[in-house]
């Protein structure tokens, strides 16, 4: 009798306040089927949501967006963050209207109702990438923080290089180590995304502590008479410069990616009629924050924007106490994006090993398994941001790339397929307007990528 009226209640969990892995999903608490405490665990809050896909948004983009207010003048810059917001909010109820009906715990779930197997195998491969190359930034931007940067042959100290000097001990390659044994290793750990609510939490702090100093740099320095007049427009000369203005697309794109976060924030709410108001209290904190941080940032220091912001923040701003501020500024966004980490390799983690094992049992159960793709995946991370120099090249890429499929395409092409005749008129002309966009806007900007490195290439030659 008792297991007989087990059964029916994980089932109605799946999609509901205390939910459980009931198929073979990146959806996390398999850990709860371990353990015969099950009710313990009683469903996420609506604010440890909200900090959870916070973060999740609230990365590395937040630092390339004031490089893309220098590319598209002040006006057009705000703008493309608000509307790009509001793409992604219509790409998210989409795809959680088509959860629902189709009864999927997942967004790999959603694609494999819409398309089979290989539409959700293309769906984890596009997060493998986009979540690796992210992952990249992550680390780059904590390295060119804490031990520094070279920009155009000018070089920008680290903080650990201001404070004691450059040794050994400070270079990009044994900072990034210990960072990932001392910080990303333990947190990766973690089996639960709604256990990373108190650390998204922090992050969020930090991001803010980071916005804030550089309000009140910029207001003081406005004071002073010290900031020149910002571009309001772009700079479009020739068709040439006109094309360059899309480039800045993948990386608006990248800055709202949060998709794959959705149904594990969804699947963990103690009320999943929530998950809406969490999207939206989330997209509306988050284009608040980067609509601040890139006129601020942009205002403060105009042309000499460079694509990673932060690396800014080592010359002398001009007021009191600048260095101390400088150091506050970088340090606490550095933290910021150690706490941010875990919380996107999570579905890095589950949709790799959905790739690789997709008929193996659930990843949180065999400890083995989960250390193994954890080491291997953190591993890759490491190597690749000690060869990935430059921010703005790897957000080009994924951005150009996975992003814009996982953000737009695939919701776009799950409600044109509408495969359960629930979507409007309205919803397929958006689809429409969203997938043209997004590869008109990518191919342009991978043409002008392209471009441009074959030019810098052949100009040392000529």
């Amino acid at each position: 009798m008792t297991i007989g009226s087990l059964k029916p209640t994980k089932e109605k969990k799946s999609r509901k306040s205390k939910h459980v892995v009931d198929e073979k999903v990146p959806l996390l608490p398999t850990k709860q089927e371990e353990d015969t405490r099950f009710d313990e665990f009683d469903g996420a809050s609506f604010t440890g949501a909200v900090f959870n896909l916070s973060t999740t948004i609230v990365g590395a983009g937040i630092m390339a967006l004031p490089a893309t207010m220098k590319a598209l003048g002040l006006v057009l810059g705000i703008a493309m963050i608000i509307f790009m917001a509001f793409l992604t909010e219509a790409s998210i109820e989409m795809l959680l209207r088509f959860s629902r009906v189709g009864q999927s715990t997942s967004y790999g779930g959603v694609m494999g109702d819409a398309f089979g197997k290989f539409g959700k195998i293309a769906l984890q491969i596009c997060v493998l990438v986009n979540n690796v190359g992210v992952l990249i930034v992550y680390m780059i931007i904590i390295g060119d923080v804490l031990s520094g940067t070279t920009s155009s042959g000018v070089h920008h100290a680290g903080v650990l290089e201001g404070w004691f000097g450059v040794y050994w001990w400070s270079s990009r390659t044994f900072v990034l180590l210990v960072t990932t044994l001392a910080v990303f290793a333990p947190l990766a750990c973690l089996k639960r995304i709604d256990s990373l609510r108190f650390t998204s939490a922090l992050s969020v702090a930090l991001a803010v502590v980071f916005l804030v100093i550089t309000v009140g740099i910029t207001v003081i320095k406005l004071i002073n008479g010290s900031i020149s007049m910002p571009r309001l427009l772009p700079d479009v000369t020739d068709v040439t410069s006109f094309l360059n203005l899309f480039t800045v697309v993948p990386v608006l794109v990248t800055a709202y990616i949060c998709h794959y976060n959705v149904h594990s924030i969804d699947n963990e709410l103690e009320d999943s009629t929530q998950i809406k108001s969490v999207v939206r209290s989330s997209l509306a904190l988050c284009s608040s924050v980067y609509v601040m941080t890139s006129l601020f940032g942009f205002l403060l220091f105009g042309d000499g924007t460079l694509d990673d912001v932060l690396a800014n923040f080592d010359a002398d701003l001009g007021i009191p106490y600048g260095s101390l501020l400088n150091d506050v500024v970088r340090v606490s966004y550095a933290a910021h994006l150690m706490l941010v980490f875990p919380i996107v390799f999570y579905p890095l983690r589950l949709n790799m090993d959905g790739l690789l094992f997709p008929h193996a049992r659930p990843l949180v159960s065999d400890n083995l398994r989960f250390a193994l793709i954890s080491c291997g995946l953190i591993s890759l991370i490491f190597l690749g941001a000690n060869f990935i120099p430059s921010i703005w090249d790897a957000f080009q890429f994924t951005g150009a790339t996975a992003a814009v499929c996982i953000g737009f395409i695939f919701p776009s092409a799950i409600t044109l397929r509408d495969r359960h005749s629930i979507a409007t008129r309205k919803d397929k002309i958006l689809c429409i307007v969203m997938v043209v966009l997004a590869v008109f806007s990518n191919a342009v900007a991978i043409y002008s990528d392209a471009y441009s490195l074959f030019k810098k290439n052949a100009s040392p030659s000529e």
